[in-house]
């Protein structure tokens, strides 16, 4: 599968609004402590929304007043979505530990996509959204309400 070949199966409006509603708790990988990155104002936004969020950063112990993690298998509760925020090359190690720690959804954010790693996920049954953002798609689905 190529990374520019439209896919049918993730980033629907369905299931784009199912992780929306139906989950709350959003682990953000790569969240960056600067508040001009875009992680951060995502983030952000997802918290002032009644998102729990956790970061996932390696040497950092908190961002946006929450305990930071270094891995996804450091959280210890369950985590419903994973939001990531790193390079292309790392999504697959990312969908792994999401796999592992059995969250429901993997959100690639805008301008990220790894079809592979996308379907993996999606064969394991979770949600799968690619090259989209959390804070641009819950301001839609707000408007739309």
């Amino acid at each position: 599968m190529a990374a520019d070949t439209q896919e049918t199966w993730h980033s629907t409006p369905e299931i784009i609004r199912r992780i929306l509603t139906d989950y709350r708790v959003v682990a953000v990988v790569g969240l960056s402590p600067q508040p001009d990155r875009p992680s951060h104002q995502v983030a952000r936004y997802l918290k002032e929304h009644g998102y729990r969020i956790v970061p996932v950063r390696p040497g950092c112990s908190e961002i946006l007043g929450e305990r930071c993690y270094p891995s996804l298998k450091d959280v210890p509760f369950p985590v419903e979505v994973v939001d990531i925020f790193r390079n292309v090359e790392a999504i697959p190690g990312v969908v792994e530990e999401a796999l592992q720690v059995g969250a429901k959804a993997v959100w690639m954010q805008l301008g990220l996509a790894e079809p592979i790693a996308g379907a993996k996920a999606r064969d394991a049954g979770m949600l799968v959204v690619m090259d989209r953002c959390m804070k641009i798609e819950h301001s839609r689905l707000a408007e739309q309400q």
